[in-house]
């Protein structure tokens, strides 16, 4: 990257990276071209003068990327990402989420949460402990794989979801909601598997549209390279798959159109469940069968969940293992990170209760947005729920849990079920299933 001095006279903007940060050093990288072609010119903020030219401390200065503009102003983290978007013309989702209520607050959260764990985002939490003197052991041990993403694999969760809210007047509520999850998957699917390859993993074209277009998991390794093929799927693997797509199926045509007139909304309960299971029990597990034909050894969404033994379980082995792998990896282990950095500061033992608590945080403003948003109604009630799973999983590991027998034998069994079924109206309010499910049904000719 062509060195320029940081004395010379701002004509041209400035953006200031950290270049010791590999997921920093990857983005600059990436679109060092298009950002000169804007007027923008990089530097690392390692660079001997930096600091005289922005009159900074040492510590704010390392904190996120600086901008300095071209009338002398100094910008930082959020508020200079949305400075540069104003000149780059396909950031508009960018600059439309930020004019939302609430949409600036919202990004400079993320951006903060980003920054500060952006060293174990790229695998290189040394680097972190070497500026904030944490020590190794009070790291999570993720760490045997390098990964850089750039920029490529984050911009889609900002411009596929923008497109979808664009494209909202123009279809029904219903209609919305695939839309945006699809946007949101999408976007996910792309971020892993560039994860992938930045790990060194390589995939054939066939292979990588495979897993974009082709499976639901969040795990792309599966679709590289094995050594070991999986068992061929047995004839009892097929019968059962396709017994429960049926299921669902009679479930959602024929179940919901004998409830409407009694109660629409036990109609649109009985509809949704038999799309969940013809899709997420049912189609998805054949599909999952014929991967495992041809040589793919990936696992199931769904691997019996009514036969978990605790929360934990769960939401950690058995209930969508792709979004499960998915947030472990972008949320649990950088929330860790940062948790294990300020507990070794204050000399207490590292904990993983605010991380899991980050975790079903996330989990359940995502389910609002895909949720609650296109049903214009019931805002707050999904991530009620995720939070009380978190809340729930860290009970049955508090010594009065395991005192109590939570976790294991038909008591965790008994918990399990009451804790993520009980509440399943707050996941799915009343409004979503008025506003969203029932209309549904009616398109597609189920009522």
């Amino acid at each position: 990257m062509e060195a320029a001095h940081p004395h010379q006279p701002p004509s041209q903007a400035w953006i200031f990276y950290d270049g010791d940060c590999p997921l920093c050093r990857g983005g600059a990288e990436y679109a060092e071209t298009f950002l000169r072609q804007h007027g923008f010119l990089l530097l690392p903020l390692q660079t001997p003068g930096v600091t005289d030219r922005l009159g900074l401390p040492h510590e704010e200065l390392m904190r996120e990327l600086k901008l300095l503009t071209a009338d002398g102003r100094i910008l930082g983290g959020a508020e200079a990402m949305l400075e540069i978007a104003r000149k780059v013309w396909w950031t508009w989702p960018l600059r439309i989420l930020a004019g939302l209520p609430g949409g600036s607050s919202l990004l400079r959260w993320l951006y903060a949460r980003v920054a500060a764990n952006r060293y174990c985002l790229s695998n290189a939490c040394s680097l972190n402990r070497r500026h904030n003197n944490v020590p190794r052991a009070a790291l999570p041990a993720d760490n045997t794989r390098r990964r850089v993403v750039t920029a490529a694999g984050w911009w889609p969760l900002v411009f596929l979801p923008g497109i979808a809210f664009l494209a909202r007047p123009l279809f029904p509520a219903w209609v919305f909601m695939w839309l945006l999850a699809g946007a949101l998957f999408a976007a996910c699917k792309w971020l892993t598997l560039q994860e992938a390859r930045a790990a060194g993993e390589t995939f054939s074209k066939k292979r990588a549209l495979g897993y974009l277009l082709g499976w639901v998991g969040m795990d792309p390794s599966t679709f590289a390279s094995w050594p070991k093929a999986p068992s061929r799927p047995r004839r009892a693997e097929w019968i059962a798959a396709s017994s429960v797509t049926l299921m669902g199926l009679l479930l959602l045509w024929v179940g919901a159109r004998l409830l409407f007139n009694v109660s629409p909304l036990a109609a649109g309960w009985m509809g949704m469940v038999g799309l969940i299971l013809a899709l997420h029990f049912g189609s998805l597990r054949l599909l999952a069968l014929a991967w495992r034909r041809l040589g793919v050894p990936v696992d199931p969404l769904m691997r019996a969940p009514w036969r978990s033994g605790s929360v934990a379980e769960f939401w950690g082995r058995r209930w969508n293992t792709g979004f499960h792998r998915l947030a472990h990896r972008f949320l649990f282990l950088p929330a860790l990170a940062s948790s294990s950095k300020r507990n070794e500061r204050c000399r207490n033992a590292p904990s993983k209760a605010w991380p899991t608590l980050f975790v079903f945080l996330v989990s359940g403003l995502i389910h609002d947005l895909v949720i609650t948003v296109p049903a214009g109604g019931g805002y707050g009630l999904p991530t009620a729920y995720f939070l009380f799973q978190g809340c729930a999983l860290i009970f049955e590991r508090s010594p009065f849990g395991r005192w109590l027998g939570l976790g294991r034998g038909a008591r965790g069994h008994l918990f399990a079920l009451l804790v993520t079924a009980g509440p399943a109206f707050w996941l799915f309010p009343p409004v979503f299933v008025n506003n969203i499910i029932l209309p549904m049904l009616q398109a597609i000719g189920a009522l």
